[in-house]
């Protein structure tokens, strides 16, 4: 798996375990701070769990699971038949030409300085009038 798919994944199932964890903390009546304080962590760092900037470790997981009730199968979505939402690609759009997917494909790989010249390079092919 090419590094920025895989970081896309990432994020994805980040996103979907804060949306997993925040709905039974609800269901549960607890605030971010009972959540925290039973699973040891600070209340700032569950509360980036919960919005999706951080993935909890899996011993950070399986407390979560143990204070909240909530089988680590069904919030990681692995009971089910489907694939989890985090894990399905996203079709592309019928405006993205297959010259544009590649280049996607090939920017995917790059990291954030090889990134910022494409970007310059690219900028300097756009006519003025398209800016």
């Amino acid at each position: 798996m090419k590094k920025n798919t895989h970081l896309m994944t990432k994020k994805k199932m980040t996103v979907h375990l804060g949306e997993v964890l925040r709905e039974a903390r609800l269901k549960a009546e607890l605030t971010q701070a009972d959540v925290a304080e039973r699973v040891g962590v600070a209340t700032e760092v569950y509360g980036r769990v919960e919005r999706g900037n951080l993935t909890p470790s899996v011993p950070s997981l399986r407390r979560l699971c143990v204070a909240l009730r909530v089988d680590a199968n069904a919030v990681l979505n692995l009971t089910g038949h489907e694939a989890a939402t985090w894990l399905q690609e996203s079709d592309p759009t019928p405006e993205e030409s297959p010259q544009l997917r590649r280049l996607l494909r090939i920017l995917r790989q790059l990291d954030d300085k090889q990134l910022c010249a494409v970007g310059y390079m690219a900028r300097s092919l756009v006519s003025p009038e398209a800016h």
